[in-house]
This record gives structure tokens, C-alpha cells and sequence, in this order.
């Protein structure tokens, strides 16, 4: 994994597992105080995604391969997208400050119409942030995944996420520019380095490599009683 890429990865959970805890909280006190009669499915269900995430995405961070964690972002995905419909579908387009002083119920009393649906929209707003975050993410592991397969790395999706490049960079430790990656390791599998062409044809005897001179001939003479080869290089006729 290139630095930029671990960095941006770390902050990226840390951010995703920051917007779940906030939905965990709210969905935990309104599950704590409409459970089990009131808002029965939604309340249940509202638990779910916040909490599968934190505990994945630790998971995710301690060890992961690129499969794998685009295996379980694509299921986290579908839970945050599932939950911001839900919400939306919930809430709908209510204005809460129109609310007023009007109440809703719960299993022990009421509690303030405007609070329980400003904190809904709380949950509407960050289900659907995370939700966004991510696609995003799991459309760049995709791309990055993909690069480092046409840059010569066929196994990328079952190595260390550690090894992924950011973009502009190249696949292993510490994330090499395209470049120096491939003056170091040469080209691609199934191309010819860049070290292997050169300028002008070359010839060789003897393990020797003659260097031909643009615009000249090389001519090989063979050496008499067991002398080496005599080679020169003749001005071509124009």
C-alpha cells in the first residue's frame, strides 16, 4: 500500500465508523424508547447497519485483501442504501419546525414531535453520507485493483490491501511513481523492456556487441590463422 492510499483509506473508515456511531446512538434511544411496540421494524432494523459497520470495518483495518473488502463494502453498501430509503420513506418531506409543540408517543409517554424528527433527519442525512461514501470508495478499489492487474500484478485482488497504489502511482511499497516503478522492474508482462531497444541496430561476434554508427556499414572480415574477426565500420554510399 502506497502511504497515500493507507492514509486515505484509514481516515475514510475512521470517518464512515464516526457517522455510524451517530446513527447507532440515535437508533438505540429511539429503539429504547417506541421497542417493543412502536416503530417496531424500523427501530430494529435501524440497528443493524450502524452496527455491522463499525464492527467490519475494524476488522477491515486490522487485515484485508482487495476482495475482500470490496465483498463486504458491497453488502455494507446495500444496508446504508437500504436504511436512507427506509428514513426518507419515514420522514418524507415533513418540515419540523412546523411541528410546533405537538407530541409523539412512545412506550412510556411522549416525547416532543419537533426532537424525534429532527434527530430522524439526523439519521435520513447520514445514512445517506455514508452510503455515498461508500460507492466512492468501493468504485476506487475497483479502479485501483484493475490498474495494478494491467501494470503486472495479476494476483493483486488476493494480496495485502497494503499493496494497492493510489492513482499516479505503482502497485507495493511505498507507492513508486509510474516511471521509476517501471525503470525499476522493467515493463509489463508480455512487453519488452525499455532497456532492451536501442537507437541503431547492433551486431555481434564472439560475445562481443558491436555499436553500428548511423550512417555506416559494418564489415566483418574474418582473421586468418586463428586471429578474431576484424570488424569496421564503412561510410554507406549515398
Amino acid at each position: 500500500m502506497t502511504v497515500l492510499f493507507r492514509n486515505l483509506r484509514i481516515y475514510g473508515y475512521v470517518a464512515i465508523m464516526a457517522l455510524s456511531a451517530t446513527v447507532l446512538g440515535i437508533s438505540a434511544w429511539f429503539a429504547s424508547i417506541f421497542l417493543p411496540h412502536l416503530h417496531h421494524d424500523f427501530s430494529i432494523f435501524s440497528l443493524i447497519p450502524p452496527s455491522w459497520t463499525i464492527f467490519i470495518l475494524i476488522i477491515l483495518l486490522a487485515s484485508s485483501t482487495p476482495r475482500i473488502d470490496a465483498f463486504f463494502l458491497f453488502i455494507t453498501d446495500i444496508l446504508w442504501l437500504t436504511l436512507a430509503a427506509w428514513s426518507s420513506d419515514s420522514i418524507g418531506s415533513t418540515q419540523c419546525d412546523a411541528l410546533g409543540n405537538s407530541r409523539t408517543s412512545t412506550k412510556d409517554g411522549t416525547i416532543s414531535a419537533r426532537s424525534y424528527c429532527d434527530l430522524s433527519k439526523v439519521v435520513e442525512a447520514f445514512s445517506w453520507a455514508t452510503f455515498c461514501l461508500l460507492t466512492l470508495y468501493f468504485i476506487f478499489l475497483i479502479s485501483l485493483a484493475s490498474r495494478s492487474v494491467s501494470m503486472g500484478r495479476p494476483y493483486i485482488w488476493g494480496e495485502d490491501i497494503r499493496e494497492l497504489p493510489w492513482f499516479g502511482q505503482a502497485p507495493g511499497w511505498p507507492g513508486l511513481g509510474y516511471a521509476e516503478y517501471s525503470s525499476q522492474h522493467g515493463a509489463r508482462p508480455g512487453y519488452p523492456a525499455p532497456s532492451s531497444y536501442s537507437q541503431y541496430p547492433t551486431s555481434g561476434y564472439g560475445g562481443n556487441v558491436i555499436h553500428q554508427q548511423p550512417g555506416h556499414s559494418l564489415v566483418i572480415q574474418p582473421g586468418m590463422n586463428g586471429m578474431p574477426p576484424t570488424v569496421q565500420q564503412v561510410p554507406s554510399a549515398r
